[in-house]
């Protein structure tokens, strides 16, 4: 018999709805487009054929419709991968729990997440404009610190933590490789680095000064078996780690928008932006 959750562990809204997405099982489709930004939602949902449901609960909009026949989600997170772990545990309550028994559904479903966020080149070579695929993420905020080990090589993970001088140890998990085989050879592929921030712990500096001195020289400078850390971004890492726990199929498309070491910025990146959406729509639906 499944054990059934405490109201106080899986908490939902007075209309039955799941407590921060405040969205229910019918609300959701199986294809889940995410992006960080409230307002990106309905620059992804103009291009469905038509819109469904939509809602909304503090940061996450949810807009859900079809395209070519296809039903599709786009939701937003907001930013990090603190929120990461409310959307990732929430949508999969959503589809693996009954809400109404408090209990784990006998037969598991996955879900298709494909995150369409902007991002900045670490590597000179990676221009501005590009897109980019996540084939590999490595987190060095700490939301793994209180989840199982993930069964993978963590050899990213490692050479992070020793270059950086890190007290703990981050980690690192690989894109579904169902989604990326869906990808055309003209999107780039590579390893992204997760923050837990957008300055110093991706080493800007504006007033205050990093405390990892030549963080984006020396991260740019690691290699392993012919591969270098890609780009900075806040959530692929998070997504990935919680996709590869709870059985869910994961990828991070990337919009880069900056060029760390050139210092330049995408002064089109918002055209980028809306030509990943649409490439994005047309590869998965």
């Amino acid at each position: 018999m499944s054990r059934q959750i405490p109201e106080s562990e899986l908490i939902l809204n007075a209309d039955g709805s799941i407590y921060h997405l405040n969205l229910k099982p019918e609300h959701l489709a199986s294809l889940v487009f995410t992006v960080g930004d409230p307002d990106r939602v309905a620059k992804v949902s103009r291009y469905f054929d038509q819109i469904d449901f939509k809602g909304q609960k503090r940061e996450f909009v949810t807009h859900t419709g079809r395209v070519r026949g296809k039903r599709v989600t786009v939701m937003s997170t907001g930013m990090g991968t603190d929120n990461v772990e409310i959307l990732m545990t929430e949508l999969d309550s959503l589809v693996n729990v009954d809400l109404k028994t408090h209990t784990v559904k006998p037969l598991q479903k996955s879900l298709d997440i494909i995150r369409l966020g902007t991002s900045g080149s670490m590597q000179k070579d990676l221009p501005v404009g590009s897109l980019l695929a996540s084939e590999k993420a490595v987190g060095i905020d700490t939301l793994m610190q209180f989840y199982p080990v993930l069964e993978e090589n963590q050899d990213w993970a490692s050479l992070v933590q020793k270059t950086l001088n890190l007290t703990f140890l981050p980690y690192q998990a690989s894109a579904s490789p169902e989604l990326l085989q869906k990808l055309p050879a003209s999107i780039y592929r590579g390893v992204t680095l997760t923050a837990p921030g957008f300055y110093a712990p991706q080493g800007r500096e504006i007033r205050l000064k990093p405390k990892l001195e030549n963080m984006l020289e020396d991260l740019a400078k690691l290699e392993i078996a012919g591969l270098k850390l890609t780009n900075f971004e806040m959530e692929t890492a998070g997504y990935y780690a919680m996709g590869k726990l709870l059985g869910h199929r994961m990828l991070s498309l990337n919009a880069i928008v900056a060029n760390r070491p050139s210092g330049e910025f995408d002064k089109d990146a918002e055209k980028n932006v809306d030509r990943m959406i649409r490439d994005a729509l047309n590869l998965f639906c």
